[in-house]
């Protein structure tokens, strides 16, 4: 019986080939049809952009457009290597996305085993909804939270501070104190929404594998640490190779919103340097280069990261 389904399924798998595209775009002609939606916007807002690299290689004018501007080859990298601005940056990028991802990283993964374990199906959901609503905000809307609230001069936190008899802290108006704040805006504005993988991975885990461990005699954090946590690793090892790609971007937005002429210790970051030769200087070919460098770092994390797990024994993601 064994040799005759394999020989059937040989079979058919043939059949499948020797049929060809054509075969299955006639059968199946409404799926592709629907399929072209999602690559079309793929091709047209993801590839087609891409063509605008070669700005990174040239003198660009606009004046003289795209094709018109002289070939300099890598004289606009070594031009921005050369600039005390961009090591600043690069420096600034890579600490605070480095903490953002010890902070922003793994809170929502202690989050979500907290919330697996509370028993109350309202309080969870109640508590969840609320979680979720930060991410919804734009930064710009959480910047003006942030100043309202932690301000020096008039901050909700520092009024209620001093009638507490204690001296108001800078926390958006020093470096120090920005950097942290910095730090505890993101962690609360990501934290919630962050949970949502990582409770639908705790879902899949077969109830089980808990009975047995009560009946051993385990505990609520044995539970945790010796059954929730391994089963979530494969999810957990797949979202930090991905984060470790955008370890060279960081938010544009949240440094813009949050920066201010007292705080300038930090906030020069690549995506602020982008900003400033691409939209405000207007040298278009010096942003491009910097973006292309920015993203080249991001892949080859990628791809090492990817590789370690495999070697670790995780599945990876390439």
């Amino acid at each position: 019986m064994k040799v005759a389904s394999a020989s059937k399924t040989n079979e058919t798998a043939l059949l499948r080939n020797k049929q060809g595209l054509g075969y299955f775009l006639q059968r199946d002609w409404q799926l592709y049809l629907l399929l072209l939606i999602p690559l079309s916007f793929v091709i047209v807002f993801k590839y087609l952009p891409m063509t605008g690299l070669v700005l990174a290689f040239k003198d660009y004018k606009i004046a003289r457009g795209v094709w018109g501007s002289e070939w300099v080859g890598f004289e606009v990298f070594r031009d921005i290597f050369s600039k005390p601005d961009f090591t600043r940056a690069v420096r600034n990028t890579l600490m605070l996305n480095i903490l953002d991802l010890i902070f922003s990283f793994t809170m929502p993964i202690v989050l979500a085993l907290l919330l697996n374990e509370v028993k109350s199906v309202r309080f969870k959901r109640v508590n969840q909804t609320m979680l979720y609503l930060p991410h919804f905000l734009s930064w710009v809307i959480i910047g003006a939270i942030a100043y309202q609230l932690l301000s020096q001069g008039n901050g909700v936190v520092n009024n209620l501070i001093e009638l507490m008899g204690g001296n108001r802290i800078p926390f958006l108006q020093e470096d120090t104190h920005w950097l942290i704040s910095y730090l505890a805006i993101g962690v609360w504005s990501s934290m919630g929404w962050g949970t949502i993988i990582y409770l639908a991975a705790i879902s899949g885990i077969n109830p089980e594998m808990y009975e047995a461990a009560t009946v051993d005699g385990a505990g609520r954090w044995r539970k945790v640490w010796n059954i929730t946590v391994p089963s979530i690793r494969a999810t957990i090892v797949t979202l930090l190779i991905m984060n470790l790609g955008k370890i060279m971007e960081g938010s544009f937005e949240r440094i813009f919103v949050l920066q201010n002429k007292a705080t300038t210790e930090y906030t020069t970051t690549i995506p602020v340097l982008v900003y400033r030769w691409g939209i405000e200087s207007g040298n278009f070919s010096r942003a491009t280069a910097i973006g292309l460098f920015q993203s080249v770092i991001g892949i080859l994390l990628v791809i090492t990261a990817d590789r370690v797990a495999k070697k670790l024994g995780e599945d990876g993601i390439l």
